[in-house]
């Protein structure tokens, strides 16, 4: 399960990504981690779409119809729609619209919950 280069990478990102959530109050840190983290899920899927047999897992072996996979999906979706509504969040913090931090602190928690059950998820479909 763990022996996937790219499960250990989403884990080190993930850890960048704890820590920038611990130490909000350092913002260049916290930006340049957290926009370097989604910069890293939006590209993973472009890589494994180049670099992986997708097509022979999920048509030739039918797994597309397989319930993992669609959690997997469906985390990825949620995640993202998430990171969508942090941008939004984060950019009204930076023109000093406080009014945003709960929120986006709120969201901040939320993705960090869904984007361990993405890696988690992802790490349970990677073939030995």
């Amino acid at each position: 399960m763990l022996t996937a280069g790219t499960v250990w990478i989403a884990l080190v990102t993930y850890v960048l990504m704890l820590a920038a959530f611990r130490y909000a109050k350092q913002r260049i840190f916290h930006v340049l981690i957290m926009v370097s983290v989604i910069l890293f899920d939006l590209g993973m899927p472009i890589y494994l779409y180049l670099y992986k047999d997708w097509h022979r897992r999920l048509i030739v072996e039918s797994e597309l119809t397989s319930f993992l996979v669609w959690i997997h999906f469906m985390m990825l979706v949620m995640m993202y729609a998430l990171y969508v509504m942090q941008v939004k969040t984060a950019l009204r913090l930076l023109r000093c619209d406080n009014s945003m931090r709960t929120d986006h602190h709120a969201q901040g928690r939320a993705v960090l919950l869904v984007r361990a059950l993405v890696i988690f998820t992802g790490a349970l479909l990677v073939e030995s």
